[in-house]
């Protein structure tokens, strides 16, 4: 039924076995229904109106590369079809409970469509090793380090996309948080680069209504279309059509987070009761909400024509990047996050991130193509298939690398494992001495 129908219908159920009462239960999830399908409508503007001009930029650059990026939407697709997936959404809701039962996660995953991102991972691994047991076991274990890393970044995301009680554990974005911060330490360790900074904000201030939202996208639609060689038409359509989305989206994820507030003001009632010594859960979303966030969509509409001039300039790379290059955002909204809004920074960490989906995406072309053919999926082409942003994930690829046996994936574990948990006791620290001077302010 789609997550513009089935998250209302799970929003309603909590909200009345939360005692919310009927009439607010229903407005709540009618609300954040409503907000959905407006993220959607917009999202699709910003896909539909960037996703020729990618095309056609990629077109003017003369490349014929052998993989084809299809986009995320065929591999989900591919997901839900494979064998693991009927097993992967119970397995994962079981998780979740026994996490939360443990107090060994905060999230409440309601973002049910998005489980496909782990019987992907799932569908991969079976179908690189021949193991359906492998496959479901990385699929209930890359469910649980998505909980995890969703908790880890879920202050930042509060405060900085101000988004009060929400966490994203979306594969595809979130994986992506601890490399912004390993990115943001080496910068702040670069002289000269320590001291750029960009921020909506900042922006604002130093160009008036040039540095609004809504101007940036007109003018970096309008270089987009200039770079896809549109004709004046084109290039004011684009720019008009990115202005629009950078004004309304933020507009759309405010409708949806007051659809939230009744069932996150009951949830916090009910572990104040039952759990006095627990911190607030967190509601577990799409990624979807964080587009709106200025920030995001100016690094992303900034890296798009780069992600095109690195899949002409990068030796090796095989993908075509087509289907998923208007969805840059994606991964990039984790990284600005990392960065606290800064633009400039965002934009440096996201080159080598880009090189790296695709070295990733051309790597593992040939076992989604063999898992497509596996399921009879039409892939309508005679070549390799994958994608940018899901396909180019570097942590499904280490899966199915550490399930392969192969050395260096599994010496990678413990170096991965170290590197996190310095990562995490650093924003640990940082978080709370951010909460201090808070307190502090508000005694004075």
């Amino acid at each position: 039924m789609g997550p513009t129908v089935m998250l209302p219908i799970i929003i309603f159920t909590m909200a009345m076995c939360l005692r919310v009462g009927f009439s607010r239960s229903l407005r709540s999830a009618l609300t954040i229904g409503m907000g959905f399908v407006g993220i959607f409508i917009v999202f699709g503007l910003l896909v539909d109106s960037l996703g020729p001009a990618a095309k056609d930029m990629v077109k003017s650059t003369g490349i014929d590369l052998p993989v084809v990026d299809l986009g995320w939407t065929p591999l989900a697709a591919i997901a839900w079809a494979s064998q693991v997936a009927p097993f992967v959404v119970p397995m994962t809701i079981g998780i979740n409970v026994l996490m939360l039962t443990l107090n060994w996660t905060k999230t409440v995953n309601i973002d049910v469509w998005n489980f496909w991102h782990f019987s992907l991972v799932g569908a991969m691994v079976y179908t690189a090793t021949g193991s359906f047991a492998f496959g479901l076991i990385i699929a209930g274990v890359t469910a649980a380090i998505t909980l995890v890393l969703a908790d880890w970044c879920a202050p930042m995301i509060q405060k900085y996309f101000d988004l009060p009680g929400i966490s994203l554990p979306t594969l595809s974005s979130v994986i992506f948080f601890p490399l912004g911060l390993l990115g943001n330490l080496i910068l702040d360790r670069v002289p000269g680069l320590n001291k750029l900074n960009a921020d909506p904000e900042q922006i604002r201030k130093r160009f008036g209504v040039f540095g609004e939202p809504m101007m940036i996208g007109v003018i970096l639609g309008a270089g987009i279309g200039l770079l896809a060689k549109y004709d004046l038409k084109g290039v004011l359509g684009l720019a008009i059509n990115l202005g629009a989305v950078m004004l309304i989206m933020p507009r759309m994820v405010k409708l949806l987070m007051e659809g939230l507030l009744p069932l996150s003001d009951a949830v916090r009632s009910f572990l104040r009761k039952r759990y006095p010594d627990r911190h607030d859960l967190y509601i577990g979303l799409d990624i979807a909400v964080a587009v709106g966030h200025p920030s995001v969509l100016s690094t992303a509409l900034l890296l798009i024509p780069v992600g095109v001039l690195l899949a002409v300039i990068l030796p090796g790379n095989k993908l075509l990047p087509l289907g998923d290059l208007a969805n840059i955002w994606v991964p990039i909204s984790m990284v600005v996050l990392a960065c606290r809004g800064n633009i400039i920074r965002a934009f440096i960490i996201g080159i080598p991130l880009l090189a790296m989906n695709l070295y990733v995406a051309s790597a593992a072309a040939p076992l989604l193509t063999k898992l497509a053919k596996s399921i009879h999926f039409p892939i309508n082409t005679d070549g390799e298939i994958s994608s940018l942003l899901d396909g180019g994930n570097p942590f499904r690829l280490w899966m199915v690398r550490i399930f392969e046996g192969n050395p260096l994936a599994l010496m990678l574990i413990p170096v991965v494992v170290i590197v996190c948990l310095l990562l995490w006791r650093m924003t640990s620290k940082q978080q709370a001495v951010s909460e201090s001077k808070e307190q502090a302010l508000e005694g004075k």
